[in-house]
């Protein structure tokens, strides 16, 4: 690539500069960004009839939240693919594809919470309610980070004299945001599996399995391909910034369509299969009573 042209006070257009001198260095494929925004939308439309249905309001505000960032994202890079200079679509898809799937971990870690709540919180080393109070938390900070981290590196780029230091600083805690969120994942699957295999050796002695149906099987495998998604995407996003914005992994698009766009969405279509609501609904629920039911179905 040759100097790249970037920035609010940027003259170039797409008709009066080489499209390789754009900070990605490719116009962003207006089919692919269509298709991702439009799938954004089914996911989160059936989300809302699922929460709506079986009133799963905590649920339904992380997949919105994270829905909406996602569809704004890709129509920033819409944006982009009309003029690859825009430095408002910049900011755009980079602050929101990078917030979305913070909001996807956080409806995981809210749903774990009520399964351990459900099958048995005598087999998990942490109470229910600590799953939302420790990694909610944390979310919040790998959001802070990449936020933060994602507006400094890009407003630097264009104030002047150090910005070039101050771009670096922000990637690097851009990073550190995907970083410790990558590390939250970890624990999260540690302590998920953990559970899992607990309440596997506590329920053989006990004889009780009841609650682990075939319908209760394909939620988790369905919650455990998202998770696996989520946690390769940020692995990637990782990988992408560790040269900041000359690297080459930033210039690939079909990387980006593939470990992003394509990671997130199989992410938030099997969050529709493993929508806590149908399947905590459709459980037996003769070891609960039906004040503790309510209870369990109305904090998911």
């Amino acid at each position: 690539m040759g100097v790249v042209n970037y920035g609010p006070d940027n003259p170039c257009k797409l008709n009066t500069c080489p499209t390789d001198t754009s900070l990605y260095g490719y116009r962003p494929s207006i089919a692919a960004n269509s298709i991702f925004l439009a799938l954004f939308t089914i996911s989160m439309l059936i989300h809302v009839g699922f929460s709506f249905k079986w009133r799963t309001w905590g649920f339904l505000v992380a997949m919105v939240l994270g829905c909406v960032c996602e569809i704004i994202g890709y129509a920033g890079r819409i944006m982009l693919w009309q003029n690859p200079f825009s430095f408002d679509g910049f900011l755009i898809q980079i602050v929101c594809i990078t917030f979305g799937p913070a909001f996807f971990s956080a409806a995981i870690y809210l749903t774990l919470g009520q399964i351990v709540n459900y099958l048995g919180p005598q087999y998990s080393r942490l109470r229910p309610n600590l799953y939302l109070w420790i990694f909610i938390p944390c979310d919040l900070v790998s959001l802070s980070l990449q936020g933060s981290g994602g507006g400094l590196s890009s407003s630097a780029g264009t104030s002047g004299e150090g910005s070039g230091n101050s771009a670096q600083v922000g990637v690097d805690i851009a990073i550190a945001g995907l970083a410790f969120q990558v590390l939250t994942l970890a624990v999260f699957i540690v302590l998920a599996l953990d559970f899992a295999w607990r309440y596997r050796k506590g329920s053989r002695m006990t004889g009780n399995a009841g609650n682990t149906n075939q319908r209760f099987k394909i939620f988790v495998g369905f919650l455990s391909l998202a998770i696996l998604c989520i946690f390769i995407r940020c692995i990637y996003r990782i990988d992408e910034l560790s040269d900041g914005y000359t690297g080459p992994l930033i210039h690939n698009e079909n990387l980006f369509i593939g470990l992003e766009g394509v990671m997130i969405v199989i992410a938030v279509f099997a969050l529709n299969v493993a929508h806590p609501g149908p399947v905590f609904g459709a459980l037996p629920t003769k070891d609960l009573s039906r004040e503790d039911h309510e209870k369990v179905m109305g904090s998911v």
